[in-house]
């Protein structure tokens, strides 16, 4: 069976050409500036209709910030555990240590790797040409 084109032209004149593509019906429709112009938010003069709010929650600084404490708690955390087990405290255990240990461990490599991509990021956009 031949596919079969429903499109409309820029006066609404039917095209004999359409397209059905797995069941589906593709309609071709004149491009609407206006309505592109306004799903974007702007005028048809390209200015924003309204000034958008501000993204509440915390920024990129203070979740990285964050991030960063929480490493170096779980450090501090693995480093006071070696210590307790060094000093025979028999209430902390090797594995407890060992697994606190792999965690640090953990966070730190991916404290590295988010500071390499951020490094290289940097040096992208300064390799960039103005």
């Amino acid at each position: 069976m031949p596919p079969q084109f429903e499109a409309t032209g820029c006066a609404g004149a039917p095209y004999d050409r359409g397209l059905e593509l797995y069941g589906m019906n593709v309609t071709l429709k004149p491009f609407d500036f206006a309505q592109a112009v306004a799903r974007a938010g702007l005028g048809v003069d390209g200015v924003p209709l309204q000034k958008g709010n501000a993204v509440s929650g915390p920024g990129f600084q203070e979740a990285l910030g964050q991030a960063l404490h929480s490493v170096s708690r779980s450090q501090d955390e693995a480093t006071q555990l070696q210590r307790e087990v060094m000093l025979d405290n028999p209430t902390v255990s090797l594995e407890q240590t060992m697994v606190a240990m792999q965690k640090a461990q953990i966070g730190f490599a991916a404290t590295l790797q988010v500071r390499n991509r951020l490094v290289q990021a940097y040096s992208d956009i300064m390799g960039m040409q103005v």
